[in-house]
């Protein structure tokens, strides 16, 4: 079914793995950009911008005929925009920020078609549970080194934290940083 070669523009374990499931072939090239760079208070304008602009970054180094998907996820909670954690005490933070307050993911992807230009892009947002996760269990998964790799401090399906999710609204995918039905959706826009 696939004709164009794809391109994940992420280094991301999870999103490579979903989009392994849904079927694709790919070659991963991760685009460095400086994120911080890029500031909206907006979670959606936020995401969509980097995004956007992790595709334009790559765009200028892909000379071929391809499909190209860029994602950004950031994690709000209680109004709070998460992002990659940058010390231990942050990762704290967060986890106990989530044992009151559910988190909410905000997704967006961008999917482009090279040999057309055409681009689309969308954001899909879900909401994640946890019951509380144990002072000892947060410091097991800090030594894992995990954290620092994920906006808002957290991996759903990490082995230390899969016990403590209560309930997922929405898509599981979402979550891990690649919905499906939209990059689905996306892909079929710009063929």
């Amino acid at each position: 079914n696939q004709s164009m070669k794809i391109i994940l523009g992420s280094q991301s374990s999870g999103r490579k793995q979903i989009l392994e499931k849904m079927g694709y072939e790919f070659n991963v090239m991760p685009a460095d950009i400086d994120e911080k760079a890029i500031r909206f208070d907006d979670p959606v304008k936020l995401t969509l911008a980097l995004a956007n602009a992790k595709a334009d970054a790559l765009l200028s180094r892909i000379k071929e005929p391809v499909i190209l998907i860029t994602s950004d996820q950031v994690v709000v909670c209680e109004g709070k925009i998460l992002e990659k954690p940058e010390s231990e005490s942050q990762v704290k933070e967060y986890l106990d920020m989530y044992r009151v307050h559910p988190a909410e993911t905000v997704t967006s992807v961008t999917v482009v078609n090279t040999t057309s230009g055409k681009r689309a892009d969308g954001t899909d947002i879900a909401k994640i549970w946890f019951s509380a996760i144990p002072d000892e269990v947060i410091q097991q998964y800090v030594l894992t080194k995990d954290p620092f790799y994920n906006a808002g401090a957290f991996s759903h399906e990490h082995p230390l934290l899969a016990p403590y999710v209560v309930r997922i609204d929405g898509e599981s995918e979402s979550i891990t940083g690649l919905p499906r039905r939209l990059t689905e959706e996306l892909i079929n826009r710009i063929r």
